[in-house]
C-alpha cells in the first residue's frame, strides 16, 4: 500500500552533520599509500570536514623518546611522521579531530595493551610528562601550520576509559583529563578540549561523574564525546563475528539520554555533544558493514541524529585498518566505507546521498526525508530490515505530491540495492577471491556504483507527483530539477524519429 503524503512548501532547517567528521585507524597507517587512496576517494565525493583516530602518541608514529646523552636522560621529541601525516590530511581537505593517545613505550606505568598493533593503555608514570607531550605536540603543529588553522582542530582526551581502553580507575582518568586540558589551554586557550570519549557502558554514572568533577574542579571542558554502537554481544563463526542488531532508534534514544543528562548540568546543557565513533557492530570482522542492509540501516541514522549531535563520526572511512591484525580479503566485515582495491561499499553511497541533502526539511518520517535548497528537492529514502528474522520484508511505498518548480522538471534516481552498487554480491559470484587480478578489481569497481534512471515530470495543478517504491535493504536518492525544454529551437526536431524518446 502506498502512503500518501503532501510535501509542504516551506519547512524547518535541516540539522545534518554527516559530513562533519569520519573515523580512522591509527593515525599511523596514514602512511600507507592504500590508505591515502581511499581517503581521495571519500573527499571527492563526501567531503568529510574532520577525521579522528587512534594512535597520535603511538610510538608507530615515533614522537615521544628519551635517550641518555652523557649520562643524563633527555627527552626527545620527532616530529617526522607526524608531519607527513598532519599534512597528508590539509592536503586533501580534511582536518584532524586529536585524540590524545595512547601511552608512549617511554611513558608507560604498565603492560596492558590492546589490539594487534598493541596500543598500551595505562596511565602515564609521570603526569608532569605527559603534560609536557600534550604542550609540546600542539606547539609544533602551531608553529608548522599556524595558530589560526590549529586553534580550529578540536581535542579529544583518550579514548574509551570505562572499558578495556584504560588500564586505570575512573579516577586516574579524571586526573588525565585534568592535566591534558590544562596543557591544552596553556597552548592557546581558544583549542576546544572535550571528553570523556566512553562507549555504551555505564554511560550515566561516568558522564555524571565526569561532569561534576570537571564543574567542581573548574575545570576546561568545551565539548561531550561518547560513542554509539546498536548491536548486542558478539558471537563467531569461523573468523566472523555476528550480532543481534538493535533498530537504528536506538541510537537515537542513546543521543536523547546524553542530552538529558548534559540538562541537568547548566554549564554542560548547551555544549556541543560529539559522537566520535558510531557504527553498527563494533567488531572489524562482521560482515553487515559490507551489506546493502548497512546502507539503509545507517541512513535512518543519518536522518534524525543531527537534531541530538553536533557529530557523528562514522568509524571509519577505509578498511586499511588492523585492529585484528591485516585483514585477509577484500571483503572481511571491515568497518571502512571504502574496501580493499577502492571498492566502495553500500553505505559509501548512504553517505554521498546525504551530502548532497538539502538545507531545508520539509518532511521526514522513519523511512524518508524530502529536503530543498537552491531550488531542487532531494529525496532520500530507505528500507531496513534484518533479514535473519524471517521474510524478505515489505516494500515501503510513497506517492510524494511536491509544489511545483516549474511547469517541467527531471527526476534524477540513484538506487542502492538489490544488484545494484552491491560488490559484495558481485565478490560472491566470482568465487570470494581474497586478492584480486586486474579483471576482477574492475568488474568490481563497477558493480560498486549506484543504478541511475531518470524521468520528465510535469507540472499538474502546481504540484509534481512522484511514486516511491522502496524495496527491502535499498536506499535511493531523487533529485529533482527544473528544466526548460529547447526543443522547439531545433528546426525538425521530432521526438517520434528518435527510437524511444518521447
Amino acid at each position: 500500500m502506498l502512503k500518501k503524503v503532501k510535501i509542504p512548501a516551506n519547512g524547518k532547517p535541516f540539522k545534518n552533520n554527516a559530513a562533519y567528521c569520519v573515523g580512522t585507524g591509527r593515525i599511523g597507517l596514514a602512511l600507507q599509500k592504500e590508505y591515502i587512496d581511499h581517503l581521495k576517494i571519500v573527499q571527492k565525493s563526501i567531503g568529510f570536514k574532520y577525521i579522528r583516530g587512534h594512535g597520535l602518541f603511538c610510538d608507530d608514529v615515533g614522537i615521544y623518546r628519551e635517550e641518555e646523552v652523557d649520562g643524563e636522560l633527555r627527552i626527545y621529541y620527532n616530529f617526522t611522521y607526524l608531519d607527513r601525516i598532519m599534512d597528508s590530511y590539509l592536503e586533501h581537505g580534511i582536518r584532524p579531530f586529536l585524540e590524545l593517545g595512547f601511552m608512549p613505550e617511554k611513558l608507560k606505568s604498565g603492560e596492558q595493551t590492546i589490539f594487534y598493533w598493541k596500543g598500551n593503555v595505562t596511565p602515564p608514570a609521570s603526569y608532569e610528562k605527559w603534560a609536557g607531550l600534550v604542550e609540546t605536540v600542539l606547539t609544533h603543529l602551531i608553529d608548522r601550520y599556524g595558530r589560526e588553522e590549529v586553534t580550529t582542530w578540536p581535542v579529544e582526551v583518550w579514548n574509551e576509559p570505562n572499558i578495556a581502553f584504560w588500564a586505570g580507575t575512573m579516577e586516574e582518568y579524571f586526573k588525565l583529563y585534568e592535566y591534558s586540558a590544562k596543557a591544552v589551554k596553556k597552548v592557546d586557550p581558544r583549542i576546544k578540549v572535550g571528553g570523556p570519549a566512553i562507549c555504551g557502558i555505564e554511560t550515566e554514572k561516568w558522564l555524571r561523574s565526569f561532569f561534576e568533577h570537571c564543574i567542581n574542579n573548574n575545570l576546561p571542558l568545551d565539548f561531550v564525546t561518547r560513542h554509539c554502537y546498536t548491536v548486542g554481544m558478539p558471537n563467531r563463526k569461523g573468523q566472523f563475528m555476528y550480532h543481534e542488531i538493535y533498530e537504528p532508534n536506538f541510537m537515537i534514544e542513546e543521543l536523547k539520554e546524553t542530552r538529558k543528562i548534559m540538562s541537568d548540568y547548566p554549564r554542560i546543557a548547551n555544549l556541543p555533544l560529539h559522537i566520535t565513533e558510531f557504527n553498527s557492530s563494533y567488531v572489524p570482522v562482521c560482515p553487515v558493514h559490507d551489506t546493502t542492509f548497512q546502507a539503509a540501516y545507517i541512513a535512518r541514522i543519518l536522518s534524525e541524529a543531527g537534531e541530538y549531535a553536533d557529530s557523528y563520526s562514522y568509524w571509519t572511512f577505509s578498511d586499511v585498518f588492523e585492529e585484528f591484525d591485516v585483514p585477509r580479503s577484500v571483503f572481511h566485515g571491515g568497518f571502512g566505507l571504502v574496501a580493499f582495491d577502492s571498492i566502495k561499499k553500500p553505505v559509501f553511497h548512504t553517505f554521498e546521498f546525504f551530502t548532497k541533502a538539502g538545507k531545508e526539511l520539509l518532511y521526514r518520517d522513519e523511512n524518508l526525508i524530502v529536503t530543498k535548497d537552491d531550488g531542487r528537492y532531494a529525496v532520500i529514502g530507505w528500507n531496513w530490515h534484518d533479514t535473519r528474522t524471517g521474510g524478505a520484508g515489505a516494500d515501503k511505498g510513497y506517492v510524494l505530491s511536491l509544489p511545483s518548480l516549474g511547469k517541467q522538471a527531471v527526476l534524477i534516481k540513484k538506487q542502492v540495492g538489490g544488484e545494484h552498487a552491491n560488490p559484495l554480491q558481485t565478490w560472491s559470484n566470482l568465487g570470494k577471491p581474497r586478492s584480486l587480478n586486474a579483471q576482477q578489481r574492475e568488474i568490481l569497481l563497477k558493480s560498486a556504483e549506484p543504478l541511475q534512471t531518470s524521468m520528465k515530470l510535469f507540472e499538474q495543478d502546481g504540484c509534481y507527483e512522484v511514486e516511491l517504491a522502496i524495496p527491502c535493504n535499498h536506499v535511493y536518492m531523487l533529485e529533482i530539477l527544473p528544466v526548460n525544454d529547447f526543443a522547439d529551437t531545433y528546426d525538425g526536431f521530432d521526438a517520434a524519429e528518435f527510437f524511444g524518446l518521447v
